[in-house]
């Protein structure tokens, strides 16, 4: 419609085509503009007195403008304006009526109406001793006045145009409203659902937190659990070494020393073990963390009982327990390493603890600690290092779609 000059042309375009069609063919050249022909549009119906307006003011100019042909119009409504007053006087005038009501002082006298009606509910009607009398319809015989108004065929359809119209745009109205009220439902809907998936989800996360720490509190009690019985085993194994370390007799020293050489060489191992960490002491209290901690506690004590007594079955036993070679070198950088592992599974798990983590999360902690990948791999739960599976899983799977 915008194409065509909008509504209001593409109205005036109908309005011309079929106010032309209406027309005969010599008429039709009067007519050259769609503006011309507004008021002419009402008369389409009536094509006698369309073609007399046409020709009326055809008469004054060749081609006449759109102001000659609403003069026209006017001079033709005029004469029919005559002709319908002089129509309805010879028809309402000279109307024989009777007076119906009761309470009304003429009733049952007889009158004529020689007068056009002031307004819908009254007439004028003239009795028989000449006395003129503004009487209501209601008081007057029903069969003959008519108490509708009467209106020109121009107004009439005029009237009817604009019902017809207040009609359309009270559905308009209507439809409006409907649509404004199922929208702002809609919109209460979504609004109310929105939040009960916001609830639900604060729900999920506090329920899912909930379950994780419950989780690392069975982990704690297993692991509390497993370090008891771990204990029970160290507890046995520095019972051998204590008996591995007392002093010996003469005669196991062949003879070497005097009693009193040998009570002086204990004396002095006994004082550098005192500055190492006491296998007393491990046995008496554990370490609280997990198992590995204790067996790496116990490998730094043995390396120490064999520095200080030069014993190489202690320090292969210290290399066995601690995972390396048996030299003082490598069991040394094995120590440096396990005093990492605390710290290390502490970081990883709070990294596990978040509600959603990815694989970048986690390789940002662990690539620190991959020379001691497989000590904290142990330290990890299953639900845990399942995790961690599922997240490597998901980057390989994204990095194969993208």
């Amino acid at each position: 419609m915008t194409k065509h000059g909008g509504y209001r042309r593409v109205r005036d375009l109908l309005s011309a085509k079929k106010v032309v069609d209406t027309l005969p063919i010599e008429l039709r050249a009067h007519i050259t503009k769609p503006s011309q022909t507004r008021f002419l549009l009402r008369l389409v119906k009536t094509p006698d007195k369309l073609q007399e307006v046409v020709a009326i003011a055809a008469k004054e100019k060749p081609f006449p403008t759109a102001a000659d042909f609403a003069q026209a119009v006017q001079l033709v409504a005029q004469t029919t304006g005559k002709t319908t007053k002089s129509e309805e006087s010879q028809t309402q005038l000279c109307n024989s009526v009777t007076v119906s009501s009761q309470l009304h002082p003429r009733y049952g006298e007889e009158g004529v109406i020689e007068a056009d009606a002031p307004n819908n509910s009254q007439q004028i009607v003239t009795f028989s001793d000449s006395e003129r009398l503004l009487v209501n319809n209601a008081d007057l015989d029903a069969a003959i006045v008519s108490p509708d108004r009467t209106y020109p065929k121009e107004y009439t359809e005029a009237i009817a145009a604009l019902k017809e119209q207040h009609k359309l745009e009270l559905e308009c109205l209507e439809q409006e409203l409907r649509i404004g009220l199922q929208a702002e439902v809609k919109a209460r809907a979504e609004a109310q659902v929105s939040e009960q998936i916001q609830s639900l989800q604060n729900l999920y996360r506090q329920q899912k937190e909930e379950n994780i720490q419950l989780q690392q509190r069975l982990d704690e009690m297993e692991s509390l659990r497993q370090l008891e019985t771990e204990n029970q085993q160290l507890k046995e194994r520095i019972r051998d070494l204590e008996n591995a370390f007392e002093p010996h007799q003469l005669q196991d020293w062949g003879n070497t020393y005097t009693k009193q050489g040998a009570k002086a060489l204990n004396k002095k191992v006994q004082q550098a073990l005192e500055k190492t960490i006491d296998l007393r002491t491990l046995a008496a209290e554990p370490p609280k963390e997990n198992a590995t901690e204790c067996l790496r506690l116990m490998g730094m004590a043995l390396k120490n009982l064999s520095i200080a007594m030069n014993n190489t079955q202690a320090l292969e036993a210290a290399a066995i327990i601690l995972g390396t070679s048996p030299t003082l070198s490598a069991i040394a950088t094995r120590t440096e390493q396990l005093q990492l592992l605390p710290q290390a599974v502490k970081e990883i798990r709070q990294v596990l603890a978040r509600i959603e983590f990815t694989w970048l999360d986690f390789w940002a902690v662990a690539e620190k600690y991959e020379v001691i990948k497989p000590d904290y791999w142990a330290e990890l739960t299953t639900q845990e290092t399942d995790l961690i599976t599922q997240a490597r899983k998901d980057s390989e799977q994204l990095t194969v779609n993208t």
